[in-house]
């Protein structure tokens, strides 16, 4: 059974950062497309970054390009978001997923309808 449990959500006032942790469990982070989304209320789900193992490659949403960066732990089979200069259009309930299966292409794709695992999204609130 594959689970995804993030953490690191929360308030931070504009300017600030904050970095969320998803933890796999059931799945090996290493060999997967990586996703996280954000969605706002009102609002549909929203592609933030992506990465493709296979191809190398990182995928921004122009949104976040120069503030928002990948990472992971293999050993703790865990990724991170980390977010720098947060700004009001930022809050929303992030999450990471993955696609139920590897694909090994290039690059990863920004829409959900890629992606069928997904973690429960820690609610993430930029206000001063």
């Amino acid at each position: 059974q594959v689970q995804f449990v993030e953490s690191g959500g929360g308030l931070v006032q504009p300017g600030g950062s904050l970095r969320l942790s998803c933890v796999s469990s059931g799945l090996i982070l290493d060999y997967y497309d990586i996703a996280w989304f954000r969605q706002a209320p009102g609002k549909e789900r929203e592609g933030v970054l992506c990465v493709s193992p296979s191809g190398g490659t990182t995928t921004y949403a122009e949104s976040v390009k120069g503030r928002f960066t990948f990472s992971r732990d293999s050993v703790k089979n865990t990724v991170y978001l980390q977010m720098n200069s947060l700004k009001l259009a930022d809050p929303a309930v992030y999450y990471c997923a993955t696609p139920t299966r590897m694909i090994g292409g290039a690059y990863c794709s920004l829409l959900a309808s890629a992606y069928g695992y997904w973690g429960q999204g820690p609610q993430v609130t930029v206000s001063s």
